[in-house]
């Protein structure tokens, strides 16, 4: 296998944070990372002098290569490097055309500059930003030998999916001088001597792609001196201040997006542990409690601006001043007698209904998934004749509206100078339509409200042997209010009218700081209850076992899951039958990290590989040092050399040594019934 890195830049253009090329730390990084072939690719541009002191100072093959900005991605183009000088000229036109970051070429450009794309290896990002897809991606397929992906995890899953091009890591480094340390982000390749048609053949088969030197994608490497950890489950042993921890730390660095679960961090405390883990509960399941009360939030919206009070006035208002209005009919003069003083204002129809049937037959009409079904019951056709005719209505009708809004508009300001010059009493004006409506909403607000007060379970969800069980009930103080809300305002006057549920609303209202859309979080508490096997609520000990099976299930949005010791936390038939199930599923679709002392974890899980901390001394000198290995392994190896037997690795490490082992074994032999 020939480990190759050919995404290496080493030139700061317009694309790169500012860097200063320094070619002894190029050296150092193949030496380091023992690279066996580089190319030179840099943001949409090509230096050969620069290119010929570069492969002039290297003992491995390189290639010269650009980055280029095509249409919304990018994508590597590396040549063979048998015409630098026309390669530059190509490239030069790249350079012209792209003068800032966001410029790019269209493929036909990129076939206009370069010609013959067969003679170049061409890797766009795939599974990498800023990625190359749709058609741009669908032209470039027949000249694709690879495509780059930006992480181990998707490396695995690219190599597994058939529909997937062949997934390339690189490193993407800036040659610099002051390189830190160096990625573990490269590629081997399944070949012979190391040549631009060797490793063009290579990348178009699967086969012929790894991650690692000694067993393709099943083995990836993490660290700078070679050290090897599985794609799936690994197991990290090892005694007491041996290092364990320190090497989780140092993956944890070294991965870019790792869920790192340490020692004793789900283990609960005291009172206050137990409110985290309520409203860690609570969070978590925030988006079923928004569309559950999702009909109670529109009915809200619908009555919030409803003052049933003012209404209450305003037909008072009405009544006494037609009475009067009756009372006076004797001093009815010129202008109290015209038509329009007495006139009322033209209702104006909502077009909502019309525009919604107008929007469904639109997705009819669009359909595809189910355009057979449709064309055996009607007609596309008879379909948008029916479209056109209700558009032509809607027409209509908004023009009548408009009109209705200006006549009302001169109803209003015509009668508004009539009452200014008559001695006739004016009777008030109210719609009783709108005003019988506000009255049945309301009533509908609170017989929703009511039905929601009573007690019920709302939710029963099963979750790796846990019940997660959700009940509505009404609110018992007005502690149980702010701690809904999410603020520290006071709720004591309000929550003096609960039992109103229009008047409790009115009352919230009064409070200004208080966000409208939050309140209809305010009318019913939301309470989960975490059950067990039992039906019981679980104890303490027991939501430490819930919170790590969540934390696991939540390790699928990283790239690795690390975790330090879990059985200083968990009894061991827990680790066995939950745990080690959930570890063993997650281990594989990205790699998961172990440390542990527990032969439960340690030797049940059925790990892929075996990684042990060792604290040695060398010339006096403390040195930690890793042993890894399959665990059908005879022998653990080090990336330098050394080696230890896995049968005394293990038993030393998960049964305190092998005499403690048999001793263990017989007297749990001698108390079996």
């Amino acid at each position: 296998m020939k480990k190759i890195d050919l995404h290496i830049h080493t030139i700061s253009t317009q694309s790169d944070v500012p860097f200063e090329f320094n070619l002894a730390s190029f050296q150092e990084y193949v030496s380091t990372a023992k690279l066996d072939a580089v190319a030179v690719t840099n943001h949409d541009m090509f230096d050969a002098e620069q290119f010929r002191n570069i492969r002039n100072a290297l003992s491995i093959p390189v290639f010269p290569g650009i980055e280029i900005n095509l249409a919304a991605g990018h994508l590597l183009l590396i040549s063979n490097g048998s015409d630098l000088d026309g390669f530059q000229t190509k490239c030069n036109q790249v350079t012209a055309r792209i003068q800032k970051k966001t410029d790019s070429i269209s493929f036909e450009e990129l076939h206009a500059i370069y010609g013959d794309l067969d003679n170049y290896l061409l890797i766009p990002h795939a599974d990498k930003n800023p990625e190359i897809t749709g058609t741009v991606l669908e032209k470039l397929k027949p000249f694709m030998a690879a495509g780059e992906v930006a992480s181990s995890k998707k490396f695995i899953y690219a190599i597994k999916d058939i529909q997937k091009p062949t997934p390339v890591l690189f490193s993407d480094l800036r040659i610099q001088q002051k390189l830190n340390k160096f990625t573990g982000r490269q590629t081997y390749i399944d070949c012979g001597e190391v040549s631009f048609d060797s490793i063009k053949s290579c990348l178009q088969d699967k086969s012929k792609v790894a991650l690692s030197a000694e067993d393709g994608n099943s083995l990836l490497p993490i660290f700078d001196d070679g050290q090897m950890i599985s794609s799936g489950l690994n197991i990290l042993l090892g005694e007491r201040s041996s290092g364990k921890t320190y090497t989780l730390n140092k993956i944890r660095e070294t991965v870019d997006n790792p869920k790192y679960i340490a020692q004793f961090q789900l283990v609960q405390q005291d009172a206050a542990d137990e409110r985290e883990f309520n409203s860690e509960v609570q969070n978590s399941r925030s988006i079923f409690v928004e569309a559950y009360l999702s009909g109670l939030k529109t009915v809200i919206d619908g009555v919030i601006n409803i003052d049933l009070h003012a209404n209450e006035l305003r037909l008072d208002g009405y009544v006494q001043s037609l009475l009067k209005s009756a009372a006076d009919a004797d001093r009815q003069d010129a202008y109290s007698k015209t038509a329009l003083f007495s006139e009322t204002e033209f209702i104006l129809p909502d077009p909502k209904a019309l525009n919604e049937l107008i929007e469904s037959v639109r997705n009819i009409i669009e359909n595809i998934e189910f355009r057979t079904v449709i064309q055996r019951h009607v007609q596309i056709q008879a379909l948008k004749d029916l479209a056109c005719e209700l558009i032509l209505i809607l027409r209509e009708r908004s023009y009548e509206l408009r009109k209705r809004k200006i006549a009302n508009e001169i109803i209003k300001d015509v009668k508004s100078e009539l009452r200014l010059r008559t001695s006739a009493t004016t009777v008030d004006e109210i719609d009783l339509f709108e005003y019988c409506l506000d009255r049945a909403k309301v009533a509908r607000f609170e017989n929703l409200v009511s039905l929601l007060k009573q007690e019920a379970t709302i939710s029963d969800q099963g979750i790796q042997g846990f019940r997660v069980e959700a009940k509505r009930l009404p609110f018992a103080n007005t502690a149980d209010v702010k701690t809904a809300s999410g603020t520290k305002l006071a709720f004591s006057d309000a929550f003096k009218k609960y039992d109103a549920p229009y008047i409790y609303l009115r009352e919230l209202l009064k409070i200004e700081t208080l966000a409208r859309s939050e309140i209809y979080r305010l009318f019913v508490k939301i309470n989960y209850r975490i059950l067990n096997r039992d039906g019981f609520e679980v104890s303490g000990g027991e939501r430490s076992e819930f919170r790590l099976l969540q934390h696991i299930s939540d390790a699928q949005n990283y790239d690795i899951l690390l975790i330090d010791e879990p059985e200083s936390s968990f009894d061991n038939l827990f680790l066995k039958s939950d745990v080690n199930a959930i570890l063993k599923a997650i281990s594989e679709t990205m790699p998961v990290v172990v440390v542990t002392h527990n032969n439960t974890v340690g030797a049940s899980v059925g790990a892929d590989y075996i990684l042990y901390a060792r604290k040695e001394f060398e010339n006096g000198v403390p040195y930690y040092r890793l042993y890894s290995g399959r665990p059908s392994d005879k022998t653990l190896v080090s990336t330098d050399g050394k080696s230890m037997e896995s049968h005394a690795v293990v038993m030393n490490s998960l049964e305190a040594g092998k005499e403690a082992y048999d001793a263990r074994r017989k007297r749990y032999e001698a108390i079996k019934n």
